[in-house]
């Protein structure tokens, strides 16, 4: 019970630090504006992530496309990975390392938004995405951990946890997601029921 306690405790102490990270909260709050402004101006927001961050890269695109809390029309929002039979093909036929990249070449439009996770920041695949999302004009939005990684730089906006756990990273991922979906949500329907 004491190390399930203490798993608890670390996943509280990164919350905590978040919270009290104004820069951090900044950044959340520009985040959820741009996202706001490209779905008002008619592009879309996409996802990418390797492993558990696709999980969570699906999760939070599947709220936008999907619902949060309001029953409103869908949002333009997708997960790049979603389409084995296409990452299989590119993985096999260029490199892992191209499989966003060249989706976002074939795709990407200026003023979508590209939403990265990486709990390094070193996901080659996610640098190269975003290298290519900077030269069509698409806004980057980095979810990494404390150091930001390579992906620093690559990052229009830096959402970086401060932390250097993957778990404890992921978990608040998905929170600081959830906290744009939602208020993204709000300013796109704020008279809907939920």
């Amino acid at each position: 019970m004491k190390q399930i306690k203490g798993i608890i405790q670390a996943s509280i102490d990164v919350k905590a630090e978040i919270l009290q990270n104004d820069a951090l909260l900044k950044t959340i709050t520009d985040c959820v504006d741009l996202v706001t402004a490209a779905f008002k101006n008619g592009n879309k927001v996409l996802f990418c992530g390797n492993g558990g961050s696709a999980a969570d890269a699906q999760h939070l695109a599947a709220e936008f496309s999907g619902r949060f809390y309001t029953d409103r029309d869908a949002l333009p929002a997708e997960a790049l990975h979603c389409n084995t039979s296409y990452i299989t093909a590119v993985a096999n036929d260029y490199s892992y390392d191209v499989i966003y990249s060249r989706i976002i070449k074939g795709i990407g439009k200026k003023g979508d938004v590209l939403i990265g996770l990486s709990t390094s920041g070193n996901s080659k695949n996610i640098m190269n995405a975003f290298e290519v999302a900077r030269e069509k004009g698409l806004i980057t939005i980095g979810f990494t951990g404390a150091t930001g990684g390579k992906m620093k730089s690559l990052s229009d906006h830096l959402i970086n946890v401060p932390s250097t756990d993957t778990p404890r990273i992921q978990e608040s991922h998905i929170l600081l997601g959830h906290i744009i979906c939602q208020l993204v949500e709000e300013k796109l329907y704020p008279t809907e029921k939920k």
